[in-house]
């Protein structure tokens, strides 16, 4: 009878000390209103980035060129169209990231487009109200991305130094087209919808997705239900006007070049 009890009571303190099922979770460093603002020095360190996360995007300080988070390594594809690692060092204004541990993965209908393959996915998801990471790797028979070059102070708004970018026409190429989903309610703290980066498999191009069509390609996704985001606590963030709606401009951004 003791053997049973001493069991009974081990078992049922196991029960009430396990660790709860852990959320998947979004970590965002500052918003992207900040950054479409002009506010393109952050305090946050390429470490502190690839602590939070080891898949994602965003950029460097100066609006430097784009970030990829991918596999735990940082690059940076700047507006010459070269692509370099970035040690923890650096800093960002911008960036979104998460531990990618992919729920679903499916082939995709060769001929995609961009926006046909975001409506191939909407279709298939949960729901339209979460964050979601999206993978897509493979061929693509053409691809067009962009990066913006490093800017001086005073600092444009990011709608006025997206004049200034680089876009890259790629095809046939193969590589990986990483970021995230994220729901209509985020407007002013991150993108709504689809916000994509690209690398190539050899590491020696990428950019901000603009557009491509897939060749032959695997779609994975997993859902993000804890989304926590960091503030800077200094610098241009205190002082930036984050009350205006600039949803307007950042659509133009994000289809500037298409």
């Amino acid at each position: 009878m003791r053997f049973l009890a001493f069991r009974l009571l081990a078992f049922c303190l196991a029960a009430f000390f396990v660790a709860p099922v852990q959320a998947a979770q979004l970590t965002q460093f500052s918003t992207i209103d900040a950054l479409m603002s002009g506010v393109y020095d952050g305090p946050f360190t390429i470490g502190e980035v690839r602590r939070a996360g080891d898949f994602g995007l965003g950029t460097f300080n100066a609006l430097d060129g784009e970030m990829v988070l991918d596999h735990g390594t940082v690059y940076q594809v700047r507006a010459d169209g070269s692509v370099h690692r970035m040690g923890d060092g650096e800093r960002t204004p911008f960036a979104a990231v998460a531990r990618f541990k992919p729920e679903q993965v499916i082939e995709v209908p060769a001929g995609l487009g961009l926006e046909e393959l975001e409506r191939f996915l909407d279709q298939r998801l949960p729901s339209a109200n979460l964050f979601y990471a999206v993978r897509i790797d493979g061929e693509f028979r053409s691809l067009k991305a962009r990066s913006v070059p490093r800017q001086q102070r005073p600092y444009p708004p990011l709608a006025e130094a997206a004049k200034q970018q680089a876009v890259f026409d790629f095809g046939p190429v193969q590589g990986a087209v990483l970021g995230f989903r994220s729901p209509p309610f985020v407007t002013g703290v991150n993108v709504p919808g689809y916000h994509l980066h690209f690398l190539t498999n050899d590491r020696k191009a990428g950019g901000h997705v603009l557009d491509f069509r897939v060749e032959k390609a695997t779609l994975s996704w997993q859902m993000l239900d804890d989304f926590r985001m960091r503030l800077p606590k200094e610098g241009d963030f205190t002082g930036a006007d984050l009350a205006r709606d600039r949803q307007q401009e950042l659509n133009q951004v994000e289809r500037h070049g298409r």
